[in-house]
C-alpha cells in the first residue's frame, strides 16, 4: 500500500495521503518528547511522502499546535492538508497551578470544554494563532462521546449540535475551512451526528480495527450514502494490534481483557502461517474500507515512525484476508485490500 498515494477524502475537494501524521505524542502525551525529535518526526514524515497533519488544541494544552506549526512553517501551504479540532478553549495560565496530566510538561495554558458559538470561533483563531499557518483545512468537534464525558454526554452532544455546528458551518459556507466534522472514541456518537447534521468527515479512534467492525452496522454504510470520510485513528487499539497479544498488552490503555488477548493470538497465528506481522495487517485493513481514505497514527521517535511506514507498505497476501473471515476472526462484511 502506497502511503503517499493521493486519496479523495469524501465528497470534499480534499485529497489526503493515506498515511496521516498524528500529533498527540508530541504534545507529550504521558511523556515528553523533546523538541528536536518532535521537529524530526514531521520532517520524516514529509519526506517520506506524507501530507496529512492531524492536530487539536487538547495535544499537550497547546503544545503539539505549536509544534507542528514550526516544523511545517516553511512548507509550501498547497502541498499539504490540516487537521484541528474545537470544544476548547486554552487561555494563559500559571504552570504551577495546572493540572496537565496526562500531559507531561505541556505548554503552560490551562484548558476549558466550551461548544458555543463564541467558543468555537475562538478555539479557532487561536489554533490559527498558534499554528501561525495560513489556513486549517478541515476541523473537528473534538470530544462529545460518553468516554469523555461521562453522565453530561446527551447535554453536551447537544450543545455541540447547536453551538458548534453554527460556527463550523458558517465557516464551512465562507471557504475558510474545506471540510468539518466529528472527533470522538464512539462510532455510536459520529453515527447519530451524521444523522443529525451535514457533517463531511469524522475521526473516529479505536472502533473500527481488525479488533472491532461494529461501525459496519450502520455508520459506516451511512458515510458511503453521503459521501463522509473517515479518519481512523487508534489502529492499533492503544498498543496489542502493535505488541500482539504479550503479557501486560494495552487495550483502551488499560491491561487488555482475556477475550482481547485470546483473539488476538488467534489473529497472530494466522499472521505467522502467512508472513504478515500484525501491525501491518492492522494498519492496512482500515483503510480497506471505501468511507476510509487515511488512517492516523502517532508516533515518539523517528525509528517508530519508520517502522510504521514500513508496515504500511508490507505486502499482504489476499487469502490472509480470507483466512481471517474463514475463522470468524474478521467480518464476512468487511472490506479488505485488494
Amino acid at each position: 500500500m502506497d502511503r503517499s498515494q493521493k486519496r479523495k477524502f469524501g465528497r470534499s475537494n480534499i485529497e489526503v495521503t493515506a498515511f496521516a501524521f498524528g500529533t498527540a505524542p508530541i504534545g507529550n502525551f504521558l511523556r515528553e518528547i523533546d523538541e528536536p525529535t518532535a521537529d524530526a518526526m514531521v520532517q520524516h514524515a514529509w519526506d517520506a511522502g506524507v501530507r496529512f497533519y492531524d492536530t487539536a488544541p487538547m495535544y499537550g494544552h497547546g503544545l503539539s499546535e505549536l509544534r507542528l506549526g514550526h516544523s511545517l512553517r516553511w512548507k509550501k501551504r498547497d502541498d499539504f492538508v490540516l487537521a484541528s479540532k474545537v470544544g476548547r478553549v486554552l487561555k494563559a495560565g500559571r504552570r504551577s497551578e495546572i493540572d496537565f496530566a496526562p500531559w507531561n510538561n505541556a505548554a503552560p495554558n490551562t484548558m476549558a470544554f466550551d461548544y458555543s458559538y463564541d467558543g468555537t470561533m475562538r478555539s479557532f483563531e487561536d489554533s490559527l494563532q498558534r499554528l501561525a499557518l495560513e489556513r486549517i483545512d478541515m476541523l473537528f468537534i473534538h470530544d462529545i462521546d460518553r468516554f469523555t464525558r461521562g453522565d453530561e454526554q446527551p447535554k453536551v452532544f447537544r450543545q455541540a449540535m447547536d453551538g458548534c455546528w453554527r460556527a463550523l458551518e458558517r465557516l464551512r459556507s465562507e471557504g475558510v475551512v474545506k471540510a468539518i466534522g466529528v472527533g470522538v472514541n464512539e462510532w455510536e456518537v459520529c453515527h447519530e451526528a451524521l444523522k443529525q447534521r451535514d457533517f463531511d468527515c469524522f475521526l473516529l479512534a479505536g472502533r473500527y480495527t481488525l479488533l472491532e467492525q461494529e461501525a459496519l452496522d450502520g455508520f459506516l454504510p451511512l458515510c458511503e450514502e453521503r459521501g463522509a470520510a473517515v479518519l481512523v485513528g487508534g489502529g492499533f487499539n492503544s498498543g496489542i494490534l502493535a505488541t500482539g497479544a504479550i503479557p501486560g498488552a494495552k487495550y483502551n490503555y488499560a491491561p487488555a481483557p482475556a477475550a482481547v488477548m485470546d483473539k488476538v493470538a488467534k489473529i497472530e497465528a494466522v499472521c505467522r502461517e502467512h508472513g504478515v506481522p500484525l501491525p501491518a495487517a492492522a494498519l492496512q485493513f482500515v483503510v480497506a474500507h471505501p468511507a476510509i481514505p487515511a488512517f492516523c497514527a502517532g508516533t515518539r521517535t523517528v525509528e517508530q515512525l519508520e517502522q510504521n511506514l514500513k508496515w504500511f507498505s508490507h505486502p499482504i497476501p489476499a487469502d490472509f484476508w480470507a483466512d481471517l473471515k474463514h475463522r470468524k476472526l474478521l467480518r464476512e462484511d468487511a472490506p479488505v485490500p485488494a
